[in-house]
């Protein structure tokens, strides 16, 4: 399914994931790119049960596209860096960085989205369990990389 924009794809995502749907995010075919995109990949089967849902939410797709090549996966890999004292997650481009002792966010860095200064301001110098979600404040797809490396590093710091 392609959206019209980044903040639809999340708000679709967030949907369908509440109810119980095999969804994953992805980048985008080459063929229907165009900029900042993501796309959400489905069950064919599910296709008009998914679309339902979507439509009574106000989140219809801008069109459904039959995967007929590969779907590119830029926020799939992390990348996981220990600095000794700092610990930094990368999802796609976006990086987190967290003092180890006292969990304390550093850091943020990446992407070329406008949220990305915003993102950073709200959330460096707070502890990570304290600091916002990146998903909650910003809605792009540095946003929502940021959001896979803030949630990759509460796994890896939870006891």
């Amino acid at each position: 399914m392609v959206f019209e924009n980044t903040s639809e794809v999340i708000r679709a995502e967030t949907l369908l994931k509440k109810e119980g749907w095999k969804i994953r995010v992805m980048g985008p075919p080459p063929e229907i790119r165009s900029g900042c995109d993501l796309v959400i990949e489905f069950p064919l089967i599910e296709e008009l049960k998914i679309l339902r849902t979507l439509q009574k939410a106000g989140v219809p797709p801008k069109k459904m596209v039959p995967v007929n090549s590969p779907l590119l996966q830029p926020v799939d890999l992390f990348h996981i860096k220990d600095f000794g004292q700092y610990l930094m997650v990368r999802a796609a481009n976006m990086k987190l960085t967290v003092h180890k002792e006292t969990l304390t966010i550093v850091n943020i860095s990446g992407g070329g989205c406008p949220d990305v200064p915003y993102l950073a301001q709200e959330m460096v110098g707070k502890p990570l369990g304290e600091a916002p979600a990146p998903r909650e404040i910003g809605h792009t797809l540095c946003g929502y990389a940021l959001q896979l490396a803030y949630e990759e590093m509460k796994r890896r710091c939870s006891p």
